[in-house]
């Protein structure tokens, strides 16, 4: 079953103070976050320990328990066979990282504790989001991304209520130690991606079947955009300039065709909601060298992901279901 998909909705906050709970748009969290807004109920700001934080829709239909496994969940992955069967996280160790690490039987407890973490799965816009993260964060850029549908088994057993995001700094869950003996998927709001959405942490053994894309799909694309900018690109000078300024000997040399993907970015994402802005941005940066054609084919294509996701879920609706 698939639930309305929009990056813009409003978001339910709680204040810690006076538990006072309202409603607003990213643009106010965006303020807020910056020191420009106060609690509507008490006026205590953001830097405070019981400032208001994004909390759950209590009208969330994924709160009840008997509709989590209707749902279709989201994931995305650098993995082409996510979540593998055969999962082996000390596969590509070699013998002198084997020893490096204390041996057989310390890299087979390692490699139990890391069979052991949760699967997180969450909603179309999480999902989108994280990859995004992703590339913005963590260089993954220049990788192919997948993104999954998830079917979970219908007799999957869900831990009642919700819980605060229990990642820990490097978005780890154990999973039992959030899924008692007896549950298989434990709800939690999800602050960074999403921000207020639920997410599920879970096993493998939930899962049932998943459908899977390689993304951005290659043909969503705006090709007006795509050619004015590609012709901008072009006439654009690709020598070095060295940076100026006072920071500027700590700096790179950076050619006037990337100062203008730059800005051609920054116009591309100025209509998405304000926590998608510098993601996309960071996600479409164009490095020296670069086709300006590819460039903006990719970053157009990226942008349609989350402007118009028909397509995307078209293409998942044709796909065969795959047993995990």
């Amino acid at each position: 079953m698939e639930r309305r998909i929009d990056f813009s909705h409003q978001r339910h906050m709680l204040c810690g103070g006076c538990d006072h709970r309202f409603v607003v748009g990213l643009d106010w969290i965006d303020r807020w976050e910056q020191g420009g807004e106060k609690c509507l109920g008490c006026d205590l700001t953001g830097e405070h320990e019981d400032a208001p934080r994004v909390t759950v829709d209590p009208d969330d239909p994924a709160l009840d328990d008997g509709r989590v496994a209707q749902f279709f969940w989201y994931h995305t992955s650098t993995q082409p066979d996510w979540p593998s069967r055969a999962f082996d996280p000390a596969s590509g160790f070699t013998p002198e990282m084997r020893m490096r690490m204390g041996g057989v039987e310390r890299v087979a407890a390692w490699a139990a504790r890391q069979r052991a973490k949760a699967l997180h799965v969450g909603t179309y816009e999480a999902a989108v989001h994280n990859m995004l993260r992703r590339m913005h964060d963590q260089a993954d850029d220049g990788c192919q991304f997948y993104l999954y549908r998830v079917h979970l088994k219908p007799s999957v057993v869900v831990r009642k209520g919700w819980l605060i995001d229990p990642s820990d700094f490097v978005g780890d869950v154990v999973l039992g130690e959030f899924c008692p003996p007896g549950t298989d998927v434990a709800r939690y709001l999800n602050y960074h991606e999403d921000p207020g959405g639920l997410s599920l942490a879970l096993g493998r053994g939930a899962i049932d079947k998943v459908q899977q894309i390689a993304i951005p799909l290659s043909d969503a694309w705006d090709r007006d955009w795509a050619r004015e900018s590609v012709a901008a690109l072009e006439n654009a000078s690709e020598a070095l300039v060295p940076a100026t300024g006072g920071l500027g000997r700590f700096m790179p040399p950076c050619s006037p065709r990337a100062d203008l993907s730059r800005d051609l970015g920054r116009g591309l994402a100025a209509d998405l909601p304000i926590n998608l802005q510098s993601q996309l941005v960071s996600a479409v940066a164009f490095g020296e060298g670069a086709d300006p054609v590819r460039w903006a084919k990719q970053a157009s294509c990226l942008l349609s992901l989350i402007v118009d996701p028909s397509p995307v879920l078209v293409m998942l609706d044709q796909q065969e279901r795959r047993e995990v």
